[in-house]
């Protein structure tokens, strides 16, 4: 689509043309994935010590200790379930001999095995020029060999073709499975899609695919579960391919749809607080938030999942408080709960009189633990915004409200006076409205206070510098005024460029120095590359003259190849 430079119009028609029933493709065929290399035993000098003495562990209980040995310097590895899940998983890979002598973590030394990863990773750093080529090379002939696939006859980059290894989870606020281990993923967990006339991947020797399936209705070329939550993870095409750029314009589009027809929603809902049917009246709340604070809809969780999460449809009484006056505000809505990744969502909110007599209603003669919308779930949720619009969902508004967001942060904060250093400061925080919306959490970066410092210690020098000019300037306008020859002239104007300069170069420190603080605790990253539409981004930076490189990395400028070549000055979401 992107070849024929007639814009969207085109994008309908290619869409209409060659997958009539949605995106299909009539032939795919890729190499499969690569796996990840088998485990290399840590050499005899390398010690684990175990209450004080050498112990020797077999291959599978050392191999998930380094995990834990390469993470010892982290936080993690001092959260108390993290630990707890970590020696769970990790007595389950020991012999039985191992489980007798290991029976608690607190006796386990991994300092030995943590030194000898940390100078593997110096070693790495300091490696010839030579060394460093010839990993190139080797990664640039993987990339070649199973970088690409054809689809209908076109050659399009795979995204991440590398199954990733064996680990500790992680996850993302205070998870509850943090430290559980996350399994080799094998051939045999692995499903393979392709056309049937293609040539179908081979599998490592001495092992089979679980599963070759030829559905050419979905775009991931290779899927598999993961053991921690159950999930399905995808190795998909490039976010620059061309079925990703369509997928990605037809949601931005959709979301366009819903700015037309939005006010109309709104009024419908507004109207249904009104409503005699409490269904109705709940649904018509839940909408409010889901529009007005980008809450997700939330799904049912399945069976024995212990993260206690929620969206919008599934909180609880316990989740809000409602203060009829709070902080100078009437009508205050406190929400705390953990959302999507575990995430804690804490807001306070003022809401219109309406939505809160309404919650008072719905909170009536429950318990902590009932349902707030006790008549609401997601289905019925999905279904009514179905009726609204087409292809309207909960996620439709976050996108819609995002960008609407962006575009009008970036009106009211850009300067046009300002340079380019201070215009992008005002991008990153029209950028940071938007995560705060969307509730795009962070830790602040291990090394923050380092680089901070760093970037202070810059500053202070830059200073120095800039006074030192100043000084230089002010000597060499004297001397011009004793002297009055073409020389001193040439001399002052030079130091004036110096010192004009360092003040811009002492700017944009002072600049930086202001959006990484600001940026500490929020993911500026999630907004900008899914929720908000990047023909706004890209027709700022050509009404101001930003490169877009300031905006979008060479990644995300292939993801957004569309918008690029599609976006004007005048663009409006």
């Amino acid at each position: 689509p992107l070849e024929c430079g007639i814009g969207g119009a085109c994008l309908a028609v290619w869409e209409e043309e060659r997958y009539p029933e949605g995106i299909k493709w009539k032939f795919l065929e890729h190499k499969g994935p690569v796996f990840a290399p088998p485990y290399e035993p840590l050499p005899e000098n390398v010690k684990f010590y175990y209450d004080g003495k050498v112990m020797k562990l077999s291959t599978k209980a050392e191999e998930v200790a380094t995990f834990f040995a390469k993470m010892l310097d982290h936080e993690y590895t001092t959260k108390e379930i993290f630990r707890k899940n970590f020696f769970k998983d990790w007595r389950k890979e020991m012999t039985s001999e191992e489980k007798s002598t290991i029976t608690s973590l607190s006796k386990c030394d991994f300092t030995h095995m943590s030194q000898y990863f940390k100078a593997q990773s110096e070693a790495r750093k300091q490696m010839s020029k030579e060394e460093k080529q010839k990993i190139k090379e080797e990664n640039e002939r993987l990339l070649k060999e199973y970088g690409y696939c054809v689809m209908d006859n076109h050659k399009e980059r795979i995204a991440n073709f590398k199954i990733e290894p064996p680990g500790l989870f992680r996850g993302r606020g205070n998870h509850p499975k943090m430290g559980m281990l996350k399994r080799r993923i094998m051939p045999e967990d692995i499903i393979i899609n392709c056309s049937k006339d293609s040539k179908i991947p081979a599998p490592p020797p001495g092992h089979k695919w679980k599963e070759v399936r030829h559905d050419n209705k979905v775009t991931w070329l290779v899927s598999w579960t993961e053991n921690i939550q159950g999930s399905i993870k995808y190795i998909m095409l490039n976010p620059s391919s061309r079925i990703k750029g369509e997928k990605d314009w037809q949601k931005y589009e959709t979301a366009r749809r819903l700015k037309k027809c939005v006010d109309k929603i709104r009024n419908q809902y507004r109207e249904d607080w009104k409503s005699k049917e409490m269904k109705v009246r709940q649904r018509a709340v839940a909408l409010y938030f889901i529009d007005k604070l980008a809450l997700r809809a939330g799904n049912e969780k399945e069976e024995g999942e212990t993260a206690d999460t929620v969206g919008c449809c599934s909180l609880r009484v316990e989740h809000i408080k409602l203060h009829p006056e709070l902080d100078g505000q009437e009508y205050v809505v406190e929400f705390d709960f953990l959302g999507k990744d575990s995430i804690r969502y804490y807001n306070k909110v003022p809401v219109e009189k309406r939505v809160f007599k309404n919650l008072q209603l719905f909170m009536e003669n429950k318990q902590p633990e009932d349902d707030l919308f006790d008549r609401l779930n997601t289905s019925i949720l999905n279904k009514h915004l179905q009726d609204l619009m087409e292809g309207l969902t909960a996620k439709v508004f976050r996108t819609y409200n995002a960008s609407i967001t962006l575009q009008q942060q970036l009106k009211e904060l850009t300067n046009p006076d300002d340079n380019i250093p201070a215009k992008i400061l005002s991008y990153n925080r029209a950028n940071r409205a938007v995560a705060i919306l969307c509730n795009h959490q962070r830790a602040p970066p291990k090394t923050f206070e380092k680089s901070m410092m760093n970037l202070q210690s810059k500053i202070d020098a830059k200073k120095e510098q800039l006074a030192d000019a100043r000084r230089e300037l002010k000597s060499a306008k004297a001397d011009a005024k004793v002297r009055r020859d073409e020389k001193s002239k040439k001399t002052v104007e030079s130091k004036k460029k110096a010192v004009q300069r360092i003040e811009e170069q002492l700017m944009k420190l002072e600049v930086q120095a202001t959006d990484r603080e600001e940026n500490k605790q929020i993911a500026l990253g999630t907004s900008k590359l899914n929720y908000l539409d990047p023909r706004i981004s890209v027709a700022w930076c050509k009404k101001w003259g930003i490169p877009i490189e300031k905006i979008y990395n060479k990644t995300q400028r292939e993801k957004f190849a569309w918008a690029i070549d599609m976006a004007e000055e005048d663009y409006e979401f």
